[in-house]
This record gives structure tokens, C-alpha cells and sequence, in this order.
């Protein structure tokens, strides 16, 4: 039995498609598409010199575009910020006097317990404070 090598690429590609499933290494994708590249020139009667080299072009062009590309998306704060982390930076009004002990202030609406990132420093009611930091459900102010 004599299979074209057109064949074996596709076999390669699904063998790097498995594993790619497995490890979850995108790298294995392009090494996939580049063995599909290789099986359409194979297919179209190159020759097997040919089919390499374009297996090794393809491979190497979408490793060497597509990694960048992620590792930026994947260095990237996402846009939203959610949860405490939209509270960091804003501007809360004192409620109760907050020192480094506590105290309450009103943050985006609600009623939270704050203490004083300086514990020397006290603010009164009726100040504006800045939300550096939430510690549990204790809001760190200054």
C-alpha cells in the first residue's frame, strides 16, 4: 500500500492537532497549519523538497506573528475593571471620622468601614478621601 505524501501531512497535522488539544501549546497549532500548507502543495503535485520547505516557511511566519501578538493580549489589564478593583482611585466622602483605627465612609454609593493608610493621619466628617486600596471589606483611604 502506497499512501501520498500529501496524506502523511494531513496525519502530521492531526498529530500536532492532538497534541495541541493535550498540552494546550498554541505553537503546535502553526506547526499544524504549516503541515497543512504542506499537504495542499503535496496535493497539488509538489515535490517533497518543496512540501518541506513550505511546511518550515508557514510554521515559522505564523510563530513569528502570532506569538507576539499574544503575549501582548495576554500582558495587557483588561479594559473593565470589575469587582474592588473599580473602587481603587476613587473619591469616597467620611461619613464617620477615619483614622487608623476606622472608621465609615460612603464609596460609590454604599456605606463602608475605612481606616487611614497613615495611621497618624485623621480625616473628619464631611472630607473627601481618596480609595488606595480595599482590605477585605475594609476600604484603605487617604
Amino acid at each position: 500500500m502506497n499512501i501520498d505524501a500529501w496524506v502523511w501531512w494531513l496525519i502530521g497535522a492531526a498529530g500536532l492537532g492532538i497534541g495541541l488539544v493535550i498540552t494546550a501549546m498554541p505553537e503546535l497549532g502553526m506547526l499544524a497549519a504549516g503541515a497543512v500548507a504542506a499537504a495542499a502543495v503535496g496535493a497539488l503535485g509538489g515535490e517533497a523538497v518543496l512540501q518541506v520547505v513550505v511546511f518550515a516557511v508557514v510554521s515559522v511566519a505564523l510563530i513569528a506573528v502570532v506569538r507576539p501578538i499574544a503575549a501582548r493580549h495576554r500582558a495587557q489589564r483588561p479594559q473593565l475593571a470589575t469587582g474592588i478593583d473599580a473602587l481603587k482611585g476613587r473619591h469616597a466622602l467620611v461619613l464617620e471620622r477615619v483614622d487608623g483605627n476606622g472608621g465609615r465612609i460612603k464609596l460609590a454609593g454604599e456605606v463602608w468601614s475605612a481606616r487611614s493608610l497613615d495611621a497618624e493621619l485623621a480625616f473628619e466628617v464631611g472630607q473627601e478621601v481618596d480609595v488606595v486600596d480595599i482590605d477585605g471589606a475594609t476600604a484603605i483611604v487617604m
